[in-house]
């Protein structure tokens, strides 16, 4: 149980890593920011690979590592969208 969980953080630290290699994020986030980044990316981009491709979600695919980064950096530019968006309307009131 303990070994599975760190496994998904350390898949979630190097997945949310190089999402954010390709992606630019906003805001600094830190080893444990980037490691919930990934293991959120995982969790959506692995759902995702799974609805798309009639596949089960497994950690020891290279598939499952694929779609957490691609989750991620999904996850990333959401992030900016939103952070973007309103960032520009608060300097409009001003």
């Amino acid at each position: 149980m303990v070994w599975s969980v760190l496994g998904v953080l350390l898949l979630g630290l190097i997945a949310g890593a190089v999402a954010r290699l390709f992606v630019r994020s906003p805001h600094r986030l830190g080893c444990l920011g980037t490691a919930l980044l990934g293991v959120v990316g995982s969790y959506a981009g692995g759902s995702l690979g799974a609805l798309l491709f009639n596949d089960k979600f497994d950690l020891r695919k290279a598939s499952t590592f694929i779609g957490a980064v691609v989750g991620s950096m999904i996850l990333l530019a959401v992030w900016r969208l939103f952070d973007g968006a309103r960032r520009r309307g608060r300097s409009r009131r001003r």
